[in-house]
């Protein structure tokens, strides 16, 4: 099965990133800073859509936690549809693009160029128009995908801004821990196989929550959208924080809640969440390194201990991506070409 093979291919794919990437971002760390002058951008302003638009979420934390820097989310309507941009002093433009093709992404650092701002893509096709309305571009290194559902240049795409935020921060240990990524991953794909015959359990699910809260909110978003792109489930993603205010009331006996919940600063909140939807009556699915959570779960999935909370996104989406398959392997739909999509979805 091609999903199946690209799922498994994430380790290698970002040892590769890590290995012929490296020294690019570095470069161009160096280029943008002028020298170490980091007053050249004040911001990072992001277009992406679908699973890019998630990995630009990831990248609202990390750049903020890790960074200091703010970062915003384009509304390429405005350049392509409206023809009305913002004014995009400070910004440092980044498009995010499996194909780099998508005209509304591409035309936003064009417009970013056109106003003599720095542009950056992250992209699988290096000669893409994304690349080539670019300054500088980033090679996701993740060789040809073609099941519908982006499973490895998503994680990829988490690569390339980790280690851009790392390049910059310029800390060391950072790197370090960025090449124990391709262990981890293999580490979680052995260890999740063994739980995938119980998905057969949600064969008739019909809805479903996914609940993420910092790096992670990231990670819920792309969860979801995989089980409705392979599954046809409606399927909505939420911080632990928004779920209370308001839809959590939609939690009832048996509402399946899927809660990713590595460890870290989020980690008390959403640990009380879990305990909120248990007493609701919840059917829970939990991904998490934490023993004292997956105990508490009707299908637990683990993930290996020791990642540091900056880069779990990358690994803990790896469950979320082979629940979904294996739920649309039960319902006899095929993983690797979900009804009614096409690879490459060119919005204006």
């Amino acid at each position: 099965m091609i999903l199946y093979n690209e799922i498994h291919e994430q380790p290698s794919v970002i040892r590769r990133l890590l290995e012929n990437e490296s020294g690019n971002i570095h470069e161009i760390i160096a280029h943008l800073h002028h020298s170490g002058d980091q007053t050249a951008y004040n911001y990072l302003l992001i277009a992406a859509r679908g699973s890019s638009d998630n990995a630009a979420r990831y990248a609202q934390y990390l750049f903020g936690a890790r960074n200091r820097l703010p970062v915003a989310l384009a509304t390429p309507s405005l350049f392509s549809l409206y023809h009305q941009p913002p004014d995009l002093t400070g910004a440092l433009l980044l498009g995010i693009s499996q194909s780099g093709k998508s005209p509304d992404i591409v035309s936003v650092n064009a417009e970013g160029k056109r106003q003599g701002r720095p542009t950056l893509a992250i992209t699988n096709i290096a000669d893409s128009p994304l690349a080539q309305a670019s300054d500088y571009t980033i090679d996701l290194n993740a060789g040809p995908e073609k099941a519908i559902a982006a499973t490895k240049t998503y994680t990829s795409s988490l690569g390339a801004l980790a280690l851009l935020s790392a390049a910059r921060s310029g800390e060391a240990e950072s790197l370090e821990q960025l090449k124990q990524m391709p262990t981890w991953m293999e580490k979680c794909l052995e260890g999740i196989e063994s739980y995938l015959p119980r998905v057969e359990r949600y064969r008739y699910m019909s809805h479903c929550i996914v609940i993420g809260r910092g790096y992670n909110y990231a990670t819920a978003f792309e969860i979801a959208l995989k089980i409705k792109e392979l599954t046809r489930t409606i399927t909505e993603p939420y911080s632990s924080a928004d779920f209370r205010h308001g839809p959590i009331a939609l939690v009832t006996e048996g509402f399946p809640v899927i809660v990713v919940a590595p460890g870290g600063a989020v980690s008390a909140d959403v640990s009380d969440l879990i305990d909120e939807v248990k007493r609701r009556g919840a059917e829970l699915l939990i991904i998490s390194e934490q023993e004292s959570l997956l105990e508490k779960a009707d299908l637990p999935l683990p993930i290996p201990a020791g990642i540091p909370e900056w880069l779990t996104p990358l690994v803990a989406v790896i469950p979320g991506q082979l629940f979904s398959m294996a739920l649309a392997q039960a319902r006899g739909f095929n993983p690797d070409q979900p009804l009614g999509l096409t690879k490459v979805t060119e919005t204006l």
